[in-house]
């Protein structure tokens, strides 16, 4: 049986630096699949607009297919990964990485799941401040109303930050659905922190990215900070998501059917 919520934690440092090496090592087929999705989601955009006037069945079953081939290769592109990480061999092959139906459906409907968690987490915040703001002077309720969406938007992060590696379990364990967002919740218990961390170290390029797009004095800059961010910071970011479940996974030890209500803190 496997055994999770060992109390132990990942280092940043040392994830970014296996990270980088798996990058080095398999750069091209990661690169390759990242490039994969990025055409599908732009390919997606452009046939919806081409058969905007067409039969709405077909729009539907255009939609559908994009959907589960984008999702489809994202979770390829964890699960192969996963397969460099764990298999000590020389070439790991993309056409083994492949999800199953029932892992993209499930992916799927875990993502609706995701979805709802946060939207009630923000409503669940939103209307612990409703009292507050019917009870304070007139003048006082917009600051009540900005504290709260701002508390609201924290709750979305954390709760963002908490389930996020819900995919992971589902390609790796053959998690359900549900069972994929409990065993995330689990496992991050006492990672939070290392992980906002990993994530911002992450999102310096992609910030510098989108502060240079803002600016149009140098397109030289911009368009350079753009290529690294598309070429070697989105891929690194993937592996490095991986690799820290991967060592997460490893160092813990627990229940193997986490409840919510023991991990939510």
């Amino acid at each position: 049986m496997i055994e999770f919520l060992k109390e132990s934690t990942f280092a940043v440092n040392d994830v970014l630096q296996v990270a980088w090496k798996v990058l080095k090592k398999e750069y091209f087929k990661i690169v390759g699949l990242g490039l994969i999705m990025f055409l599908l989601f732009h390919l997606s955009g452009v046939l919806a607009y081409f058969f905007d006037s067409y039969n709405f069945g077909i729009k539907v079953l255009l939609f559908l297919f994009f959907v589960l081939a984008y999702f489809g290769f994202q979770l390829t592109l964890f699960r192969f990964i996963l397969r460099v990480l764990d298999e000590d061999r020389e070439d790991v092959f993309i056409k083994d990485s492949f999800p199953t139906t029932k892992q993209i459906i499930r992916f799927l409907v875990a993502t609706s799941y995701f979805a709802i968690c946060i939207f009630l987490v923000f409503i669940a915040i939103t209307i612990i401040f409703l009292p507050l703001y019917i009870l304070v002077p007139e003048q006082f309720r917009n600051m009540v109303l900005q504290v709260g969406y701002s508390l609201g938007v924290l709750g979305i992060l954390f709760t963002w930050i908490r389930v996020s590696f819900f995919p992971f379990f589902i390609i790796d364990q053959d998690a359900s659905s549900f069972k994929s967002l409990r065993f995330s919740l689990a496992i991050t218990r006492g990672n939070f922190t290392k992980i906002l961390l990993l994530l911002a170290c992450l999102a310096i390029f992609q910030i510098l990215s989108f502060l240079f797009a803002k600016y149009e004095g140098d397109f030289i800059i911009s368009g350079a900070i753009n290529l690294i961010n598309s070429l070697l910071v989105i891929p690194l970011s993937s592996v490095a998501l991986a690799v820290a479940y991967r060592r997460m996974m490893t160092e813990y030890e627990g229940d193997q059917d986490p409840e919510i209500l023991e991990n939510i803190i």
